[in-house]
Parts: C-alpha cells; sequence; structure tokens
C-alpha cells in the first residue's frame, strides 16, 4: 500500500434518517469520543440544515451548536458535517476558528455538481476544507464522469466520492468509475466510496475499492457506519471495514472502542429501529431505485415482493431515483385493478351459490381444536365451503378463494392435490386469465380503502360474498391473532403478509373493517361465527 486510506464514521449523519435524527445528547457525545478513541480518522457529526438545533439531534444549524458535544480534539481526527448541496443557506456557517468542525461534505445530486461547487467556494472562503458527494455515481456516463474529474480539478476540493445512492453496483461498476476518476482527478484530492448494502455488497465493494486503488499514490476515503445503521438497507459497517484494514492494510483502529460504541450506544436502536438487507430493499438496489418509494409501497399499501417489482418496473429509470407519490399511487393502482370483464364469473357464482348457506374456513388454528364441531355442522347443513387463502388438508372444500400471489403460490406447492382437486376464485391482483378451474374477480370489486391492512382476505372474502347476494355466511378459523405469528395459524408455515409484528393493534384494526361491514349489510346478510374469534361483535 503506497497511499493512505481514511475511515470516516458516518453513523450520527446517515443514522438520521433512522432516528429522525434524535439519537439523546450521550449518545452524540459518546458515539464522537469512542470513534475518535477508537482512531477513526474522520468523524461526521450529521447533518447541518436551516432549521434552528434541538439538543439530542444530529441537526445543526451553526457550527457552534456541535461544539458542546466534541471531546477534546485529537490532532489525527477530523469533524466534519454534511450539507445538501441545495437545503443549506452557508451564510450561516460562522468562520472556521478550528474548535468546532473542521470540514463541510456537499452532497449533490446526479449531474449538479457545477451548482455543488459554486457552494463549496462560499464555504472555502469561510476557511473549511470542501468534501463533495457525488451521489448516484452509477448513473454518470463516461464523459459526465470525466467532465465532472474536469470541474474538480478546477476547484480543488478535499476530496470527491463515489456514493452508490442505490446499492446498485457490482465489482465492475465501480471498478470503470474509479479507474476514469482514478485516471483524471488530480493525485491531490482524495477519493471516497460510500456504499450502500442492498444487495449485501456494502463490505465486498469496499474491499474491492481498496484494493482498485492499492497501487495508486491517492489517499482515499472509506466511509461507514456502526452496526451499518442508515436508511432502508443500510451502510458498509465501521467494525467491520476497522477490521478489515487493521488485518490487511495496516490500520491502527482500536477494536474494544468500537465494539464499546456498539454495545452502550447501538443495541437501544437496533430494539427500537430495524434497517439493513431486505428484499424490498434489494429491489430497490437491482432497479436503481429510490428508497422512499419502497417505504411508500410498504407503509401505505404492504405490496408483495412480486408486485413492488412490477410497479417499480412500471416507472421510468428517472422516476425511480426520485419519489413521486402521486405516479406511485397511479401505477400501484393499475398494477393492482388489472381490470377484466368478471361478468361472468359473477354469474356463475352467483348460480352455484343461490340460497344456499356458505361457510367460509379462514386459517385460524380453531379448524383443529373445533374439528369435530365444523364438521359436524357441514353433515348437517351442506353448505358451499370456501377456504379463504388457505388450505387446511383436514376439510374438502368447493372453492378456495386467494387474494394475493403469496399464498396462491404456497398452496399449489404444499398442498399439489388438493389444489389441483378444488376450485379456486382468485382476485384480478394474482392473474388476470384464469384457468379452467379459476373464476378471476375485480380486485377493485372488493376493495375498500381507509385501513392500512384494508387488504384482509376474509374481509375481502365477506365482500365478495356480498356482491354475489350470499345471505346466510357462517365463520370458522377467524380467530385472531396471537403474539406470535406462528401461533395464529393452523398451518404455521404460511407466509407472512408484510405484518409489522403490532398483533394488538391489527386485531383492531381488523375488528374496525369487520365493524364496518356488519354495519354495511345488516338488512342483508347473516354472519354466524361457529369458532371464537376476537372479530365478533357482541
Amino acid at each position: 500500500m503506497s497511499n493512505i486510506i481514511k475511515l470516516l464514521d458516518c453513523t450520527l449523519r446517515d443514522g438520521a434518517y433512522v432516528t429522525e435524527s434524535y439519537f439523546g445528547t450521550p449518545t452524540i457525545r459518546g458515539i464522537i469520543k469512542k470513534m475518535q478513541d477508537a482512531q477513526v480518522d474522520i468523524i461526521e457529526c450529521g447533518w447541518m440544515k436551516d432549521t434552528a438545533h434541538k439538543e439530542g439531534t444530529s441537526f445543526f444549524h451553526y457550527p457552534d451548536d456541535i461544539k458542546k458535544y466534541l471531546p477534546p480534539k485529537n490532532k489525527n481526527v477530523s469533524f466534519v458535517a454534511m450539507i445538501d448541496w441545495d437545503r443549506y443557506d452557508v451564510e450561516n456557517l460562522s468562520e472556521y476558528d478550528g474548535k468546532t468542525i473542521d470540514a463541510i461534505r456537499i452532497v449533490f445530486p446526479y449531474g449538479r455538481y457545477k451548482e455543488g461547487i459554486r457552494v463549496g467556494k462560499k464555504i472555502r472562503e469561510k476557511g473549511y476544507q470542501v468534501l463533495f458527494q457525488a451521489a448516484n455515481t452509477l448513473a454518470y456516463s463516461d464523459c459526465e464522469l470525466l467532465e465532472l474529474a474536469e470541474s474538480m480539478n478546477e476547484f480543488k476540493p478535499k476530496s470527491v466520492s463515489v456514493v452508490d445512492t442505490f446499492g446498485a453496483m457490482y465489482f465492475d461498476d465501480l471498478g470503470h468509475i474509479v479507474e476514469i476518476l482514478d485516471g483524471n482527478l488530480d493525485s491531490n484530492i482524495e477519493l471516497g466510496f460510500h456504499a450502500h448494502n442492498n444487495q449485501q455488497l456494502a463490505f465486498a465493494l469496499c474491499i474491492y475499492f481498496i484494493e482498485k486503488l492499492a497501487d495508486s499514490k491517492r489517499n482515499i476515503i472509506i466511509d461507514s457506519t456502526l452496526s451499518g445503521m442508515g436508511r432502508g438497507a443500510g451502510n458498509a459497517t465501521t467494525e467491520l471495514v476497522s477490521n478489515y484494514l487493521n488485518r490487511k492494510c495496516h490500520g491502527n483502529y482500536d477494536m474494544n472502542a468500537v465494539m464499546d460504541a456498539i454495545d452502550i450506544y447501538m443495541e437501544k436502536f437496533r430494539k427500537k429501529f430495524s434497517w439493513g438487507y431486505s428484499i424490498p430493499y434489494f429491489i430497490a438496489g437491482i432497479h436503481q431505485c429510490h428508497v422512499n418509494n419502497i417505504n411508500y409501497l410498504l407503509k401505505n399499501h404492504r405490496t408483495s415482493n412480486r408486485d413492488m417489482c412490477n410497479i417499480i418496473e412500471s416507472l421510468s429509470q428517472e422516476d425511480r431515483r426520485q419519489y413521486d407519490y402521486n405516479l406511485l399511487e397511479s401505477h400501484y393502482m393499475e398494477n393492482q385493478n388489472r381490470i377484466i370483464d368478471d361478468s361472468r364469473a359473477i354469474e356463475q357464482l352467483r348460480k352455484i351459490l343461490e340460497n344456499r348457506k356458505v361457510l367460509l374456513l379462514a386459517p385460524g388454528k380453531s379448524l383443529d381444536i373445533e374439528e369435530e364441531k365444523i364438521k359436524v355442522f357441514i353433515r348437517k347443513n351442506n353448505p358451499v365451503v370456501i377456504a379463504v387463502n388457505a388450505f387446511n388438508p383436514k376439510y374438502q372444500y368447493d372453492f378456495i378463494f386467494f387474494t394475493n400471489v403469496a399464498r396462491y403460490e404456497y398452496a399449489r406447492v404444499a398442498y399439489p392435490v388438493q389444489f389441483a382437486d378444488t376450485k379456486k376464485i382468485l382476485l384480478s391482483n394474482i392473474k388476470t386469465e384464469g384457468d379452467f378451474d379459476e373464476k378471476i374477480i375485480n380486485f377493485n370489486l372488493v376493495v375498500k380503502r381507509g385501513w392500512k391492512h384494508f387488504d384482509n382476505a376474509v374481509i375481502l372474502c365477506l365482500r365478495m360474498m356480498n356482491k354475489l347476494k350470499v345471505s346466510d355466511i357462517y365463520l370458522a378459523g377467524f380467530d385472531g391473532f396471537k403474539t406470535k405469528y406462528s401461533e395464529s395459524y393452523s398451518d404455521a408455515n404460511l407466509p407472512a403478509l408484510n405484518s409489522d409484528d403490532n398483533w394488538d393493534k391489527l386485531n383492531e384494526e381488523i375488528r374496525d373493517m369487520y365493524e364496518d361491514f356488519v354495519i354495511s349489510v345488516h338488512d342483508r346478510m347473516k354472519i354466524t361465527f361457529l369458532t371464537n374469534s376476537v372479530y365478533e361483535l357482541k
């Protein structure tokens, strides 16, 4: 190694996305102190914002706001803060006095480096070092990378960092970018890398970046956070990168101090918040999609992974990199609607169900506990038996009603014989054209929005029964959720449907939806519970 490798910990800045900037004063002080004790080269203390600083947050208005959080300074450590190129008035920066931060990192979006440099000039005039973050570097063409390098050479910042904003890079992507920038940037400009872990590659890409520049005389900077803390899939982890540098690159980071920081300050956030690799953020990575789009679909629609892929793929590449929620909602609705002519299916089902009792068997454990009672009812009353989103192999069904692809595919594989022998009723968000034994009903025919979990399968099935003019419904297995997902179903392996594990709140919401439905059909439908349920109205 002929160059110097610097480690930059940005826990308090990137982690602010997770905590909404609130860490608490002891934690901010503690993390900065432990990172300095660990001999981390650059410590990012947080963001500079155009709002007054609130005690205990990592959003600062003036450099003096940071002073109270800093320990006596080690001369080998630099303190920095970040600004969005267009979201902070640099007139708020006092003249550099060496008592707070030493540098400002400016992040600018794809193609806006000239605007970023104009902001950088004003910051440099106040005496601070300037470091640049080229967000979504993967979007730059070769010509644009050359233009970026040329502009940076004219300004001569302390550093320029490659940013894998969407966690979409592979080794060849990063290698190509590094070759162009390393070959054309002034050798005194340090080259940095900021990874995101959407594809489980953040740490590996950091190693690749280091090895790619092993023979360069250029100093480099690696960004990381404690426990990988950061929005969505998170980042490369400080503990992994520092240990790698110690073992392979003659680093001298104190791993005890790093572990202390995690033990003392990070575990409480792990219990309260979530971040890190997940399938939704993997989808964001492979499609170079802004994480806010993923969060919107999860929060507002509990979108399945397959549907999420389809929705994101329907956006242009430019739209994926931004977040226009109105546009996203329209694409979601287009994906879910899949409007079909279901008049024939409805007519056929009405004839089958006309003047018949209908027994809906939901997947709750009471189907096992009350098996004999339910089967006695079936023998005496000869109802049309409909499974709701799941099979229980102890029963025979006339139909199974599916509301989502995950349960449809699970039933097809887990119970192939029963699946083949049972007629299906599917919503059009699963298929628009059914097989010979499948009847397709329009998704929007049975959906009523206004609740987070508006797509509860039993509620959707009840609404469909109303559309089919069924007047006598019996329910079993609609038990309610227990404290553990696996305890709620007779089949503990049923795929989870994006629940947030707040079972009491979920039960309250489903009960509210059920009550809303009952009120709407009180003069047209009688509903009888055969098994105990938390949703039964007394």
